[in-house]
């Protein structure tokens, strides 16, 4: 597809995050990787409380409602207190401190007069503490690309987060050995109007943080967030992209899937369309002779078929928004995420997967469906089936206002899926166990509570 991105309004920005290479940001602990078997770990789980300003962060309380467990792996000789949230931070590495400022000259950019920590609340599991602890160190940097100059609005110093090993329907593994480790992150300004620019910018950027001879080398070392949107369309914040040649892809997908995303919302309203009602149907009487091997082992394990209508949406959860990604895929994602089910069902791709016609008929019937109207159904436990599909819901109603604010997972292919809301105002606060220019100090205090 040719896009005429200026024409569209298209704007984009991107993070850069480069581990350093010297210890750890808040205490000596060594910051290389181990792949030997963990021989201590912990179970936590993290929950949503009102930072120091009063709010609560929206992207916080969706994480909250998946209502996963968390398990730490770690090394007793390469991981101390800190990592645990078990003791107040030390005070900050001076030499990963000195390699940001580096960077920050090196970009042009003018250092602040005093740095202070700040905390950014992620309950995602990936901080034992529930935030992220960031120093702001300089502003206004520049960046030239093709005889062009663009800007470099932020160089922080933050703590790299822990990897995650394993996740499961209740438990996530993560080892603790990256926590802590200590990143710059450079970001630029939403300056960019085409897709090939900004992997140029981060290619340069990458080599100029290598030429310094103080950052980390190899995979996962080096990380780009990308910042996307269109005229019409919303911000989305793409993580965890590694691969430079797939920034173009990315941009043009995501830029695809906005204007996919309008052409529903105009679509909608075209038809009547209004907001959706949530009333979720029992239809598991429907099903008491399928042929469908996921409704019949859900159905022996004691499940239940729960369902939907979406009213006016016929249609629409198969178009497609990305290459192999339709609108039933974003519904899907809300689903698993939410709800903790493998999948669902929808009417735009049935009768298959050994649901038959009759069946389809019968869910009709069973949820009032006319012409015009889609059916989005689910097979499991009844809790998790309500939950995946009140995230469908509410994902259906997002729809009718065309693209909301997401943040976003890059794919190896250069399609994106839903991680979670885009994060608000209250997800940042100033650091209470720390005094300014990163002193140690004293008590507790979290932006996620620990249990």
């Amino acid at each position: 597809m040719e896009l005429n991105y200026r024409k569209l309004g298209l704007r984009v920005g991107f993070e850069i995050h480069q581990e350093l290479d010297t210890h750890k940001l808040f205490c000596n602990c060594p910051s290389g990787l181990r792949d030997e078997e963990p021989r201590l770990g912990v179970k936590r789980r993290l929950r949503p409380t009102q930072s120091e300003l009063g709010e609560v962060d929206r992207a916080a309380l969706a994480e909250a409602l998946k209502g996963k467990g968390f398990r730490y792996q770690l090394y007793p000789d390469s991981v101390c207190l800190v990592e645990l949230d078990e003791e107040p931070p030390h005070p900050v590495n001076e030499e990963a401190l000195d390699i940001a400022l580096e960077a920050a000259l090196l970009l042009g950019a003018r250092p602040l007069d005093e740095v202070h920590t700040m905390r950014k609340i992620v309950i995602d599991g990936s901080n034992t503490c529930g935030f992220q602890r960031t120093l702001l160190i300089a502003t206004g940097g520049r960046v030239k690309v093709d005889g062009k100059s663009f800007q470099i609005q932020t160089i922080c110093l933050e703590e790299d987060a822990a990897r995650k090993m394993s996740e499961g329907v209740e438990l996530i593994d993560y080892r603790l050995d990256r926590l802590g480790i200590p990143l710059v992150e450079i970001a630029t300004g939403p300056d960019f109007s085409d897709s090939y620019t900004p992997a140029k910018a981060a290619l340069y950027i990458g080599q100029l943080l290598r030429a310094t001879g103080k950052v980390k080398r190899g995979i996962g070392t080096i990380r780009q967030d990308i910042n996307i949107s269109i005229a019409g369309g919303a911000r989305q914040e793409i993580k965890g992209l590694q691969e430079l040649a797939l920034i173009s892809t990315l941009i043009e997908r995501e830029v695809q899937r906005q204007l996919a995303l309008l052409g529903i919302r105009d679509e909608i309203k075209w038809r009547g369309g209004g907001r959706i009602v949530k009333k979720i149907i029992d239809v598991t009487g429907v099903f008491s002779k399928t042929g469908s091997r996921v409704i019949s082992s859900a159905l022996r394990a004691g499940g239940t078929v729960l369902a939907i209508k979406l009213p006016k949406f016929a249609g629409l959860l198969g178009k497609e928004l990305q290459p192999a990604r339709r609108f039933g895929t974003e519904l899907a994602d809300c689903a698993k995420l939410y709800g903790g089910v493998g999948g669902l069902f929808h009417t735009d791709e049935l009768p298959d997967y050994g649901i038959s016609q009759e069946e389809v008929d019968g869910l009709r019937r069973a949820t009032g469906a006319v012409e015009g109207d889609a059916i989005v159904f689910v097979a499991n436990a009844k809790e998790k089936a309500e939950a995946a599909l009140s995230a469908v819901v509410g994902r259906a109603n997002q729809a009718l206002e065309g693209v909301p604010e997401e943040t976003r997972r890059a794919l190896p292919d250069g399609n994106t899926e839903f991680m979670r809301p885009l994060p608000g105002a209250g997800r940042m606060y100033p650091e209470t166990d720390m005094g300014g220019g990163g002193g140690g100090g004293g008590g507790g205090g979290g932006g996620g509570g620990g249990g």
